[in-house]
């Protein structure tokens, strides 16, 4: 993928952010992986405190596309792992968005994929199979749908309702 600037990509879309078309999400999250820069079409995912629907998710092939999963915020387990970076590098995930945490920060890293979360902990999730898929989420306020865009890059993460010209 060609670098992506999310500061150009406001600058040059006002039109969209006054119409609600591009957001940006509250900037709240830490960066991991390798993919410093990552964006693709949006598959979202809405658990809480179980990953097992994350596990199901990153086992299909991601094609160039994001898992956006709304962990409701929780901080007190993590959601995404070493091995689920590993799963998501080998299936074509261009990245993973965590309303929650992660862990094996040191494995993540070494991942070529991208991943934000609001944290990490060691803890790990419960795996009962509770959640839905599919259905429009709110990461920290910002409405996020399933089938849009999401842009990544160190300066922040955007949600486009299209795909933005690169």
């Amino acid at each position: 993928m060609a670098a992506f600037a999310t500061a150009e990509a406001c600058d040059s879309n006002a039109a969209l952010i006054s119409n609600g078309d591009l957001r940006a999400l509250h900037p709240v999250f830490k960066i991991y992986g390798q993919r410093r820069c990552f964006s693709g079409p949006i598959v979202t995912l809405k658990v809480f405190e179980d990953n097992v629907l994350v596990r199901d998710q990153l086992e299909t092939k991601g094609e160039g596309r994001v898992l956006v999963i709304d962990g409701g915020g929780s901080m007190r387990c993590a959601l995404v792992g070493g091995n689920l970076g590993q799963l998501a590098q080998n299936n074509g995930w261009s990245g993973i968005v965590v309303n929650g945490c992660v862990r094996d920060v040191d494995e993540i890293n070494d991942c070529d994929v991208g991943v934000r979360a609001l944290g990490s902990n060691p803890l790990k999730s419960s795996k009962k199979g509770h959640g839905e898929k599919n259905v429009p989420v709110y990461i920290c306020g910002t409405l996020v749908r399933d089938g849009e865009w999401l842009y990544a890059d160190s300066d922040g993460v955007l949600i486009s309702k299209t795909e933005l010209s690169v």
